[in-house]
């Protein structure tokens, strides 16, 4: 069958590299410059010392209201963010928090140490949950089936394992890092003071699935789980969370974040150690240590989906704090973005999958403002300006291009 259907381009943002097509939502003004890089241009118009204190007001609000022995949770994973915010809350604010892990169980050898030397250079109290390797084989083909997103039960997990915590050991307060759709997307500026909610929870981290919609999968693939399995995924019944009054603050609209000077700032104070080994869809070696699909296989299926992935989201941060200019952005993307990478063999053990069923299954996400097939391949638009192919239509063609018309 001769196929070939083209799409309108995609565009790109003219300061970074981020495409029209992203997995979180963009706008873009009149220079084509995105929502990310106007509210990231604000931060230096911020007046942060005043902000520190409009932080000491609202914990003056829970002095001696607190029951537990704990002053706050922070939800870690031991990289250079968590490492930052426990920095933040014992030293600046003087707090004793309750450490809290959600382990998807990809931890690299170099996350593991970090998240261990974390334990001990804070000296913090820390809750380590590590669901059932059984039960996450099952979600992470659940995951894979229902959304592309292996790791979904991961996104899950590290915000109703922390707020579980936070109801049990009746500890109000939680501090989380920036606000991620904000950070890199522009979602809300930095007067807007975002906290944490169940809708932002439901829509954004869990992309508008649940436990229940595990099961439904579950039962759909004959993969056999009970509901009981689930209650790590569950979100706390809103009778709970008001009765301890839970309320997720982001440390990012009170302390200037930037990963690039923070970063280097754990290394030297506190001994966090970058990877010795590099990722092949990343030329960064200091984030996501504790999961090694999220640089990998987990990403690529971003690429898969929304082509791009994350070289892109890492380049963009970095020319929004100036560390790269767009051109070597644009050179990083161009080697990274497509690269399929190596731990797939490790997921694919792991699951017990082929490398065709993943392929096959991954072609159903591809996003049709973004892949088109031309000669039994799939091409995109780049960022440089032309158009290629990456890798073999794996799936029926006239299923994909039924979906396309639609």
């Amino acid at each position: 069958m001769s196929v070939n259907i083209e799409k309108p381009k995609i565009y790109f943002c003219s300061n970074c590299v981020y495409p029209s097509s992203s997995a979180v939502s963009l706008d873009f003004d009149s220079e084509n410059k995105c929502t990310g890089c106007q509210v990231v241009s604000e931060k230096k118009d911020v007046d942060w010392e005043s902000r520190k204190f409009a932080l000491f007001d609202i914990l003056k609000e829970y002095e001696g209201k607190n029951n537990s022995n704990y002053d706050c949770v922070i939800p870690v994973s031991g990289g250079k963010d968590s490492y930052f915010q426990i920095h933040l809350v014992t030293k600046v604010l003087n707090l004793n928090p309750l450490l809290v892990t959600y382990n998807a169980n990809n931890y690299t050898k170099t996350g593991l140490e970090n998240l261990q030397n974390m334990r001990e250079v804070f000296d913090c109290d820390h809750i380590f949950f590590t669901p059932s390797v059984n039960t996450l084989v099952k979600l992470n083909k659940i995951g894979m089936t229902m959304m592309g997103d292996m790791n979904w039960h991961a996104h899950m997990g590290i915000r109703t394992i922390p707020i579980q915590t936070a109801v049990r050991y009746n500890i109000p307060l939680m501090f989380w890092g920036e606000h991620g759709r904000s950070d890199v997307g522009g979602m809300f500026n930095h007067n807007d003071f975002i906290e944490f909610t169940y809708r932002a929870f439901l829509e954004h981290d869990s992309r508008g699935f649940s436990w229940k919609d595990a099961m439904i999968e579950a039962k759909k693939h004959n993969i056999t789980l009970n509901s009981n399995h689930l209650d790590p995924w569950r979100y706390p019944k809103d009778e709970e969370i008001e009765r301890v009054g839970v309320r997720g603050l982001f440390i990012s609209n009170f302390f200037y974040w930037d990963a690039n000077k923070h970063g280097p700032m754990m290394v030297e104070q506190y001994g966090f150690k970058e990877s010795e080994e590099s990722f092949e869809r990343t030329y960064r070696r200091m984030s996501n240590l504790d999961d090694m699909h999220e640089n990998g296989i987990h990403d690529y299926m971003k690429f898969i989906k929304f082509g791009y992935g994350r070289c892109s989201d890492h380049a963009s941060k970095d020319i929004r704090s100036g560390k790269l200019t767009r051109d070597q952005a644009i050179a990083e993307v161009k080697s990274r973005d497509h690269v399929k990478p190596r731990d797939l063999n490790r997921w694919l053990n792991y699951v017990g999958w082929t490398e065709e069923q993943f392929d096959s299954l991954a072609d159903t996400f591809r996003d049709p403002r973004v892949w088109w097939i031309k000669n039994g391949k799939w091409w995109k638009h780049n960022l440089w300006g032309d158009s290629s192919s990456y890798g073999s239509v794996k799936l029926d063609k006239d299923k994909w291009i039924k979906f396309y018309n639609e």
